[in-house]
């Protein structure tokens, strides 16, 4: 055979370079894993984000157009306990005759596990609309309760005052289910679907539908979601059915 001694060799240095690479696969084995960096036991994170159109149970707050939103939060570790503010500009209580333009949230709760498999978060949300001038104020607070297992949630929330100045509605409560699953190098799938009661107020009780797609790119998280709502209850200055289905890009940060 040709180049028998020559291929002898290269059959030789292979081996050697294989050999090598298994030892050093095999000391990367032995070798113990890096520590992970501990959790400190409080944490302060900040977010803000940018929506083509602000959704808030599948129904328009900024007419179908654009809102900037950003918000502060702190945890206890140890606890679960935490406490949050956020803030949003809004169109709707100009819509309904007020004069706010903007809406305050503010929440406290405390999460952690049941058992291994299921957590739960409860708490309660306090949403101001400053100077609103509606008849009936739109501030409102909810208490609320989550379970949740993997990629699936179920959340009940329950008004203790008026419901976003709608007359008579104390006691309205919104149920809704989760799914967030990571589909593919990132890529999550979210879906949801929930159902807003209005106490005394049938006509404005209605059902909402999310499927969206989020990514995670380091810089920012995009997303993008189908919304669509079963009413048409909600209508805005501009005569525009504010549940009418639609599409909302975001672009969010947490830091």
């Amino acid at each position: 055979m040709k180049c028998q001694n020559k291929s002898l060799t290269l059959i030789a240095a292979a081996l050697t370079l294989a050999l090598a690479g298994l030892s050093t696969a095999v000391q990367a084995q032995q070798a113990p894993a890096a520590a992970a960096e501990p959790v400190p036991d409080n944490q302060v994170t900040y977010n803000v984000a940018a929506v083509s159109d602000y959704r808030y149970r599948g129904i328009s707050q900024t007419r179908l157009q654009p809102a900037v939103q950003g918000g502060v939060d702190y945890v206890n570790n140890p606890t679960g306990v935490y406490v949050g503010a956020w803030a949003t500009n809004i169109k709707w209580i100009k819509d309904g005759g007020g004069d706010a333009s903007y809406e305050f949230d503010l929440y406290a709760g405390k999460r952690g596990q049941i058992t291994d498999t299921f957590a739960y978060d409860v708490g309660g949300l306090a949403y101001y609309y400053p100077s609103n001038k509606l008849s009936t104020s739109a501030n409102t607070f909810e208490l609320y309760a989550q379970v949740s297992a993997g990629p699936f949630s179920v959340k009940y929330s329950h008004s203790t005052s008026n419901l976003f100045g709608t007359p008579d509605s104390k006691n309205s409560g919104y149920l809704d289910g989760q799914f967030n699953y990571d589909v593919y190098d990132g890529y999550t799938l979210n879906l949801h679907a929930g159902h807003q009661n209005v106490k005394n107020n049938g006509a404005l009780s209605y059902s909402d539908y999310k499927v969206g797609v989020t990514k995670d790119f380091g810089v920012f998280s995009l997303g993008v979601a189908a919304i669509k709502t079963n009413t048409d209850a909600y209508v805005g200055r501009n005569g525009k059915n504010l549940g009418k289905s639609g599409a909302v890009v975001t672009i969010s940060k947490t830091f």
